[in-house]
């Protein structure tokens, strides 16, 4: 994200609020490129349809979901979580 945000005035177009208060907004690049469009090619975001329409899920990489899933479990101290990740791809990697 650093490498295309910085130096640029990223342009922002409010539409939306979430449940929790906080602004749901468009965001441009100085050329016109959506930035969550160029975040979910880059695998640094994923498409979340209650406010894109499902816009971008075609944009995703492979396996995007699941790391994000798992970053935020380990982030929120949800350790089993991420053991059962690591022994089921550690027993899927001895059988190969």
């Amino acid at each position: 994200m650093v490498r295309l945000c910085k130096g640029h005035r990223i342009r922002a177009e409010i539409t939306d609020e979430d449940d929790y208060g906080r602004t749901v907004a468009k965001c441009f690049l100085p050329d016109g490129r959506d930035l969550s469009a160029e975040l979910v090619k880059e695998g640094l975001a994923i498409d979340w349809p209650k406010f894109s329409g499902g816009k971008y899920r075609h944009l995703e990489v492979a396996g995007t979901r699941k790391k994000l899933w798992l970053a935020d479990a380990r982030q929120k101290g949800r350790m089993h979580v991420w053991k059962q990740f690591e022994a089921h791809k550690n027993s899927a990697t001895k059988q190969k």
